[in-house]
């Protein structure tokens, strides 16, 4: 038996590590479209979908089902072709809310539908996700790690093996900068 270190041996003291703190550990692959239980329609889909309309509800449970429903195609239609745009819409969305309005008593009613609760971070759910692949325009990336915090993706991990000399911190960066660039 060796004690050389790997890529692999490195994505499982992360994972470890992560689960410790409370996130749930879930294989890619076994959540795929492809899958027995999948959780995706497509490899393009990087939403949780079901994850994210049960946090909606948990978490705003005062909004009609219609709203929240409305608040989660907000979120599925950020499409800019700027990813820097898409995120910024998206960070807006995460931490001031998604305006959504409703018919209430007879009058129009305007309020915000939360995707993550802040005040009381036990009722979100958390998964670290590994092997997570994702086909768009034709390119297939599978970042190492993927954090997901009520079914959306907010943290992507690219590990490497520190007992690689050209394994190194910029070639880390170079490989999410591929991604990104394969967004577009």
């Amino acid at each position: 038996m060796s004690n050389k270190i790997t890529e692999n041996t490195i994505e499982e003291l992360a994972i470890e590590l992560l689960k410790n703190l409370g996130y749930q550990y879930i294989y890619a692959p076994d959540i795929a479209c492809d899958s027995k239980q999948p959780e995706r329609n497509s490899y393009e889909d990087i939403l949780l979908t079901e994850r994210i309309q049960n946090a909606i509800r948990k978490i705003n449970p005062k909004i009609p089902i219609d709203s929240q429903a409305e608040a989660l195609k907000e979120i599925q239609r950020i499409n800019s072709p700027e990813l820097l745009d898409s995120n910024e819409t998206f960070h807006k969305m995460l931490t001031y809310g998604i305006n959504v309005s409703y018919q209430k008593d007879g009058h129009q009613r305007g309020d915000l539908v939360w995707l993550i609760d802040f005040e009381n971070p036990q009722n979100n759910e958390f998964i670290v996700v590994n092997q997570f692949s994702i086909i768009e325009n034709g390119n297939n990336k599978r970042p190492d790690i993927i954090l997901f915090v009520n079914g959306l993706p907010l943290v992507v991990m690219e590990l490497k093996n520190p007992a690689d000399e050209n394994a190194t911190v910029k070639s880390a960066f170079k490989q999410l900068q591929t991604y990104k660039k394969l967004v577009k």
